[in-house]
């Protein structure tokens, strides 16, 4: 997105600097050595420049729409991974605390722990 709104605004300068360039008298718009035909006046090559310049302005925006997005995009990235290494401490801090008291109520049953047999599930009629 960043390199269409780069592109269309250098379009858009390059075309306006050949404008520039080119033209010697106000009512004739000359681009690249080209007469552009239908400007015969100076309101038109008026306008032909305002048209050039929202262009220019419309690739500018979608450049900053793009730069907006991408900074978004890295910020949510770097949250969810400060929230994926928050749970895997917490995780680790819980198998820890599991792993003490399984010590102590080893060591509470003279080294066995009593642990319950699984439950099967009896089907019912």
């Amino acid at each position: 997105m960043i390199f269409i709104g780069l592109m269309v605004a250098a379009l858009a300068l390059t075309v306006a600097v050949g404008i520039v360039l080119e033209n010697t008298s106000p009512t004739s718009l000359t681009v690249f050595g080209k007469a552009i035909p239908g400007l015969t006046s100076q309101w038109q090559v008026f306008a032909a420049g305002a048209a050039m310049a929202i262009v220019f302005m419309a690739g500018m925006v979608i450049v900053f729409f793009g730069i907006g997005r991408a900074f978004r995009r890295r910020q949510e990235l770097r949250d969810l991974r400060d929230e994926r290494e928050q749970s895997v401490h917490t995780l680790e801090m819980e198998k820890r605390r599991l792993q003490r008291a399984l010590e102590h109520a080893r060591s509470a049953n003279g080294g066995h722990a009593q642990v319950p047999a699984p439950r099967v599930a009896t089907p019912s009629n």
